[in-house]
């Protein structure tokens, strides 16, 4: 296992991938309304598929550092220090873009300010914090998935993770499909949501981390769980006459062959990481969440400056745009880790 400083680097590589990549989903957004089948289109889609396992790989690094047997995780750590840290945060940040909102759309006013607190109240923010409303959840269970994880055997594991992808993330992807969608009444309540799916992946992570892939069965994961989503993608969209969705959804087949594919493969890929790249990949992966709370403060800014996706072909402006959000997502990061508290329960 290649360590540095007390770091896991394998985590620290998958963590960047998972960053870069969600910065694409979200830059991704203004080239789908390029003309349907279009080259620009097509490079929309693909981009967006490419880079889709990104908060799937999140949950997996979350799992591959918090259900290890010999870390030490007591209640009294777990809710007042971890769940209270992704409280303060969410609503911390989720205030925020409602000013932000408010500011840039002009509609700040005392009506504006009393639906906001509501809305904060429910968890109705915006849009990417979502994850946070997830791992809220995913980390009240950890105990016991973290008892199960002492007490199951590697056969058992694997038997978990079998069930799991078959109601989790399998049945959902068939589910809108013939003929899964003429089952009713229980069976039909068969599935796991999304949110509770999301528990399963924290335990593929800490699978995947103690036992990877080879190296083949990674790459052809990845390639076969990228094509599906693509193709998926592509094929939907062209049936129904816009954008089909489904496949680039987090709890779909495709996207989780292409998380676990990128997962192991970085796991054996990080042995060579060491000196310089390995500290990049520390700093990336300390300053991930912090890029994650903040990225879409600078997405909206580059769309009110006129700066768009659609200014020219996609396969060039979207990694653009994700260079620029990534640079001034970093600069903010860069003087906030400075201060203590805010290092220690905002970001």
């Amino acid at each position: 296992m290649n360590r540095s400083a007390g770091r896991d680097i394998a985590v620290d590589v998958i963590k960047t991938v998972a960053i870069i990549s969600v910065l694409f989903i979200h830059c991704c957004t203004g080239g789908y309304s390029a003309p349907l089948k279009s080259s620009s289109w097509a490079a929309a889609v693909f981009w967006g598929s490419v880079s889709r396992a990104g908060v799937p790989l999140f949950l997996m690094c979350s799992g591959a550092l918090m259900l290890p047997r010999e870390r030490e995780l007591t209640l009294k750590k777990l809710w007042g220090r971890s769940i209270l840290r992704l409280l303060i945060a969410l609503f911390f940040w989720a205030a925020l873009y409602k000013v932000y909102n408010g500011l840039i759309y002009k509609t700040l006013s005392s009506q504006y300010a009393e639906a906001s607190l509501k809305e904060l109240v429910l968890f109705r923010h915006e849009n990417h914090l979502y994850y946070l409303h997830i791992m809220l959840l995913v980390y009240a269970f950890l105990p016991a998935t973290r008892a199960f994880i002492r007490a199951a055997s590697e056969r058992e594991t694997d038997y978990f993770l079998l069930i799991w992808f078959l109601v989790g993330i399998l049945y959902p992807t068939l589910r809108p499909y013939w003929p899964f969608r003429l089952l009713v009444g229980i069976p039909g309540q068969w599935l796991l949501n999304m949110t509770y799916a999301s528990i399963g992946y924290g335990v593929l992570g800490y699978r995947l981390r103690r036992r990877p892939l080879k190296s083949w069965l990674a790459a052809a994961l990845a390639i076969v769980g990228f094509a599906v989503t693509m193709g998926g993608t592509v094929i939907g969209s062209i049936m129904t006459g816009g954008l089909y969705e489904h496949f680039l959804e987090g709890m779909t087949a495709g996207v989780c062959m292409l998380a676990a594919g990128i997962f192991s493969l970085c796991v054996p890929g990080s042995e060579k990481v060491s000196g310089r790249a390995a500290a990049v990949y520390a700093f990336m992966s300390k300053a991930s969440f912090c890029v994650y709370l903040v990225h879409i403060f600078a997405l909206k800014g580059f769309y009110l400056l006129g700066v768009t996706v659609r200014a020219a072909h996609c396969i060039v402006t979207i990694p653009a745009l994700v260079a620029a959000v990534l640079l001034v997502s970093l600069l903010v990061y860069l003087p906030i880790s400075r201060i203590p508290w805010v290092k220690r329960w905002l970001i």
